[in-house]
């Protein structure tokens, strides 16, 4: 389909029609939490950074940027904030999320599957935020996004870092993996990526993530009912508001070196800055 920049919507499924990753209660939750929880501000900060310097190497061609999975616009706005002359759209399957994007943005919103992207036009950047983890056929996601770039275009994503880290929390937000840095370079090149940048993120909240987890696991293991795991999901967003600043600190001094493109040796998370090769 083709692109205008005249803010829209097409007709859209509602959440209790399409599979949406969470119950209704726990999205509440996380909505409430993306405003001002520490990871929300930290992995904002970094696709700021990385996107407004890609606009700024490639000067006027980039313009076009699409985000698959973009949920409630949290990010939408980050990506017209990096791009403010640029034509911005959102693509996600679940008409509550969209509705509540469109009081955030000002971009176009598609209705639409990411494993059946509905655009014949190009984009010169797509952005994959916390989404691949979700998706069935990540392998083929990532060879459709490879054809839905321009020449040289790029993809910027983010992962949940470390099978070993699996926990209650992906259970309850139901990822079907999580990734090994290793892992997604390959799946990255297989599907024709030149990687520019692959790091670890988050690094400061590691220690803490992973004593969270191991605890769980060995001291919590006669709670793994639905209910409990949500319940210990949802105190993982609860925003406690000195350990909050002090996170958001800390991350926010790792968002200047990534935005330099140092490489860190842990996290919870990865990030990858890939172009699509030309055939």
């Amino acid at each position: 389909m083709g692109l205008t920049r005249s803010r829209r919507q097409i007709d859209l499924p509602s959440r209790s029609t399409a599979s949406s990753g969470h119950d209704p209660a726990y999205f509440e939750f996380v909505l409430a939490a993306e405003n001002k929880h520490f990871w929300f501000r930290a992995r904002n900060r970094i696709i700021f950074t990385l996107v407004r310097q890609i606009m700024a190497d490639q000067g006027d061609r980039y313009r076009r940027i699409l985000e698959v999975g973009c949920a409630t616009g949290n990010v939408l706005r980050v990506l017209e904030q990096a791009c403010p002359r640029g034509t911005i759209v959102g693509l996600d399957l679940l008409a509550e999320d969209l509705e509540y994007a469109r009081r955030r943005t000002s971009c176009d919103l598609v209705r639409g599957d990411a494993e059946n992207l509905p655009f014949c036009a190009r984009f010169d950047l797509v952005g994959l935020f916390d989404v691949l983890e979700h998706l069935p056929e990540d392998n083929r996601v990532l060879l459709d996004l490879h054809a839905l770039l321009r020449p040289c275009g790029v993809l910027v994503l983010t992962v949940p870092a470390h099978p070993s880290l699996w926990s209650y929390f992906d259970e309850v937000n139901q990822h079907r993996r999580r990734y090994a840095p290793s892992d997604l370079k390959d799946k990255l090149t297989r599907a024709g990526y030149s990687i520019e940048y692959l790091t670890q993120f988050n690094a400061s909240i590691f220690p803490m993530v992973w004593v969270r987890r191991w605890l769980t696991m060995w001291i919590g293991r006669d709670s793994n009912n639905a209910a409990s795991m949500r319940n210990m999901a949802l105190s993982e967003l609860r925003i406690l508001p000195f350990v909050n600043e002090l996170f958001a600190f800390l991350l926010a001094q790792e968002a200047r070196l990534v935005a330099r493109r140092h490489c860190l040796p842990i996290g919870t998370s990865l990030l990858a800055v890939a172009r699509a090769t030309i055939e």
